[in-house]
């Protein structure tokens, strides 16, 4: 027995942000100087780096749990199934409800929680939950819905992954521009076929890694310092990614049997487009190849970082044919992979 993803569904906010939003911007150094560049060098060189032109922001009226909510109900449609038979809500985020105009957190109730209340699940067996992962969440979660079947504990399990960025990013760090908001999610089933999950790996760094990514103070130092917003050793993250993902991606790859030869796509977490390109270049040296035209989608340059929403959301884009020269076929080999908070590194190779 495997697991599959019977049916996915992805909220893409309305709200789209030029990297032109930004010419006004007073970015900072962390020691609150100014940068000796304008704003325009700043933005075409952010623009050369990480791919992004344009991300999307949440609606005001909406939080993450209400992104999810409209993604999971895509998702449960396209599957076809009644959601008061779902055993488990997984829900992956890292910084809860976030209103707008606010920095405050809210996780209380859970977000698993809120989206069951919208869906209106009456069956107190259907158990919702939280997963704090970093930016791996949504895989991790895939993950743990994965043990939960094959245990025999579950079923079906609902698989979200939705995150407002936005709200949280210090609009004087250049870092904010790469920030977005979305939501992705998926129904995991059981599967008596060749198709579904063949292999994983999972790991957290967490001795020199643990703080690559952090919440701290404002760059503007007139700001509030005991006032947080998410922070990163971009460099630090960047080296970290380009040593231990294509190695986890490898390990994964060979636990499955499946040659290298045979992957169609791989599906990696929409960080930084040259960071992502370097990873799977590197994946393939492990083969002593070079990496196939084609063999990685992405969404970034529409979307921006969107977090635990970017894996979910390229994959119901790639299997709903939205992403322009790509497609993926029954029978498909898939790898997925992601790296974040943590530090932390998943992946899976997954028979479409």
């Amino acid at each position: 027995m495997t697991i599959k993803i019977t049916g996915s569904g992805s909220y893409i906010p309305e709200k789209e942000i030029q990297n032109s939003h930004f010419s006004e911007h007073t970015f900072l150094n962390e020691d609150g100087s100014s940068f000796k560049y304008p704003n325009n060098v700043i933005i075409h060189k952010f623009k050369g780096i990480t791919g992004i032109e344009k991300r999307r922001y949440a609606e005001e009226q909406y939080t993450s749990s209400d992104l999810a909510f409209f993604a999971a109900q895509k998702a449960i449609a396209q599957a076809q199934i009644d959601a008061e038979t779902i055993d488990y809500i997984i829900f992956a985020h890292n910084f809860g409800d976030v209103k707008h105009g606010t920095v405050q957190s809210d996780m209380l109730p859970s977000l698993a929680t809120r989206v069951k209340n919208k869906l209106q699940i009456k069956n107190p067996k259907c158990v919702a939950y939280d997963l704090l992962f970093g930016c791996p969440g949504w895989i991790e979660g895939v993950l743990q819905a994965n043990a939960f079947i094959k245990s025999g504990m579950a079923n079906r399990c609902l698989v979200i992954g939705s995150e407002t960025l936005s709200r949280v990013v210090d609009d004087h760090d250049r870092d904010s521009m790469i920030y977005s908001d979305g939501a992705g999610a998926t129904i995991i089933e059981a599967s008596n076929d060749e198709t579904g999950l063949l292999s994983y790996e999972s790991a957290t760094y967490a001795i020199d890694e643990a703080n690559y990514l952090f919440f701290g103070k404002s760059y503007n130092t007139d700001l509030d310092p005991n006032t947080r917003y998410i922070k990163m050793h971009g460099r630090k993250i960047y080296e970290f990614a380009l040593t231990n993902v294509p190695l986890a991606m490898k390990s994964c790859l060979d636990k499955s049997g499946v040659s290298i030869n045979d992957v169609k796509k791989i599906l990696i977490h929409q960080a930084n487009e040259k960071m992502d390109e370097a990873i799977v270049e590197r994946f393939y040296k492990l083969y002593e190849k070079t990496a196939p035209e084609k063999i990685m989608p992405m969404c970034i340059h529409e979307l921006g970082n969107s977090s635990v929403a970017t894996v979910p959301t390229l994959f119901d884009l790639l299997v709903n044919r939205q992403i322009q020269d790509h497609e993926i076929n029954k029978g498909d080999i898939v790898i997925f992979a992601s790296v974040g908070a943590g530090m932390n590194i998943n992946a899976f190779v997954y028979r479409y």
